[in-house]
């Protein structure tokens, strides 16, 4: 099969390499890709957002099926350029992903299938911000409408920062605080069915104790040893499906990964959000554990034949991966800094590194070309095994002015 996989990050890495690993994966291009795509297929420059360019890529490369990793591309119709021109593609419409786009939209669709989400208003206006935030109070909770990379949420006990971030955004969510730890769980789907992937829990803050800015995630592990059993079943029952099923009813149906972002209430499980693609670090975890080929389960989804009742296959054991960031990230990140080390990482048993923001400069050196720069995966027999794995090779990472947060998993794998 060959496959061209869209975007550059830590998460197409981790995707390329499942499928690099499939073996009836005979040709793998990624767009545009990165230093470490590079050692595994064959990177193409483009600007995956832009329609066009990637409808004549693939007219070139005549896949049989392109994986959209990011966000942006979605958004733009990249999915609908591509179906029109023929080609079986893993991610949604337009249409289907402004379920990630429009947090508005998003609670307008939990609203109609009865999915469990937070009250929420939707502002326009300074006095409708004023009012929402004196209806939930404190902690504040106010999100950008549209797309943020993952740093357009502010949770805050100051009001004055609430209203500071509600006026920078222009129209927001406001909704009520959810209490209890969050849970990332990935469902795939073919617009009628969904199958899931193991949940995970990433860590969105820079510092560790999260403290510091929201980032774009800092690091991930699978499994949750603490989650509660059957948790999957009834995601599946109560969100994935009655979404899928309002969509479809939409004639908007949903092709690709819907990534539910889940808090653990006291009153239950509650939906913090809705993206749609692969989470950014979970991804890197959930498919090292995942043993069942890859590209026939998009492929299935792609073409719409994915089998209600497939049981996906796992490895045993666990996985951590740690974000490596460059030097004043998340604020104005330093790029261009040669990086070292990254054969002594690699070398460490049980440990792989994925590029996220990096490219070849001119010498053939690996360099920073981002602000989540590596992420640096550990596996092993149980969280704590791999959690020692990750950060041993972590620390066997040479790049100026980097940070990383020591905590990954930490409380986890203390039981």
């Amino acid at each position: 099969m060959r496959i061209l996989v869209l975007g550059s990050g830590g998460r197409e890495h981790a995707i390329a390499r499942a499928l690099h690993l499939d073996p009836v994966v005979t040709a793998l291009h990624v767009a545009p890709g990165n230093a470490g795509t590079l050692e595994i297929a064959h990177n193409h420059v483009l600007d995956p957002t832009d329609p066009v360019a990637v409808t004549e890529l693939a007219a070139r490369l005549r896949p049989e099926l392109v994986v959209i990793g990011p966000e942006a591309p979605l958004t733009t119709g990249v999915a609908d350029a591509l179906r029109q021109a023929g080609v079986p593609v893993f991610g949604p419409d337009r249409a289907a992903a402004r379920i990630e786009g429009s947090k508005a939209f998003a609670k307008e669709i939990m609203a109609a299938a009865g999915v469990p989400t937070a009250d929420s208003r939707v502002c326009e206006s300074s006095r409708e911000v004023d009012e929402a935030l004196d209806a939930f109070g404190p902690p504040y909770v106010v999100k950008d409408d549209g797309l943020a990379a993952g740093k357009g949420v502010v949770v805050t006990e100051d009001r004055d920062e609430a209203v500071r971030h509600a006026a920078s955004c222009g129209r927001v969510v406001i909704e009520d605080f959810l209490d209890g730890p969050e849970v990332s769980l990935f469902a795939l789907s073919d617009g009628n069915s969904a199958v899931p992937l193991l949940p995970a829990q990433d860590f969105k803050r820079a510092y560790d104790g999260d403290r510091g800015p929201n980032t774009g995630g800092m690091g991930a592990y699978t499994p949750l040893p603490w989650a509660p059993p059957g948790l999957v079943d009834e995601v599946m029952a109560t969100v994935v499906q009655p979404t899928i099923d309002e969509l479809r009813r939409r004639e908007t149906p949903y092709v690709g990964v819907l990534y539910a972002g889940l808090a653990l209430t006291s009153r239950g499980v509650r939906v913090v959000e809705f993206n749609a693609r692969f989470g950014d670090p979970e991804t890197q975890v959930v498919l090292d554990r995942l043993a069942t080929p890859l590209a026939g389960l998009l492929q299935a989804c792609a073409i719409g034949g994915l089998d209600p009742a497939t049981r996906l296959e796992w490895h045993p054991g666990a996985a951590v991966t740690v974000v490596v960031a460059a030097e004043n990230y998340p604020a104005s990140p330093v790029k261009g800094d040669v990086i070292e080390g990254l054969a002594e990482a690699a070398a460490v048993p049980g440990a792989y590194v994925l590029h996220a923001g990096t490219k070849l400069d001119e010498e053939g050196r690996v360099v920073a070309n981002g602000g989540r720069v590596l992420n640096v995966v550990g596996t092993g027999p149980d969280l704590a095994a791999a959690r020692a794995t990750a950060y041993d090779a972590a620390f066997k990472i040479r790049l100026r002015g980097s940070h990383h947060r020591t905590d990954i998993a930490l409380q986890a794998s203390q039981g």
